[in-house]
């Protein structure tokens, strides 16, 4: 169940867009134990003075195609599975749309299952039986 928020700076076409999203969610189901159906994202497209980042603080340098990718997920995962998840989102972005890595910054955050309403006014998963309901083997 994450929400992932990506911000990058303003001019990408839709096709680059859907791109990114696309291998977003294809690394977190590959290698994140998300449901292919799990998928909640918002696209930011910033002004160059909205969006401030360090060109070469750790991992630079960074270019204009810099992407920040925050996600918050219902459940820790292991070190080992979120290196595994950084680097297939490395690879995945490489190939389409064509970042580099030294683009890409991600970080994860955690919250339980009851701070999460998916409508309704309802915390879904604090109901019995939501973990059928959030893999998808409920109607």
């Amino acid at each position: 169940m994450p929400v992932v928020r990506v911000s990058l700076l303003k001019g990408k076409s839709p096709e680059y867009l859907q791109a990114l999203s696309e291998n977003v969610q294809r690394a977190m189901v590959e290698t994140f134990d998300v449901p292919p159906r799990d998928r909640f994202m918002i696209i930011h497209q910033h002004e160059p003075h909205e969006l401030i980042f360090d060109r070469t603080y750790l991992a630079g340098p960074r270019s204009d195609d810099f992407v920040l990718i925050a996600i918050n997920v219902g459940k820790p995962r292991t070190p080992e599975t979120r290196k595994a998840f950084f680097k297939r989102l490395a690879d995945l972005l490489g190939q389409s749309p064509g970042l580099r890595p030294e683009d890409i910054m991600v970080f994860i955050t955690t919250s339980t299952p009851d701070e999460w309403s998916f409508g309704n006014g309802v915390a879904q998963m604090s109901q019995p039986g939501w973990e059928a309901l959030a893999w998808g083997d409920a109607a």
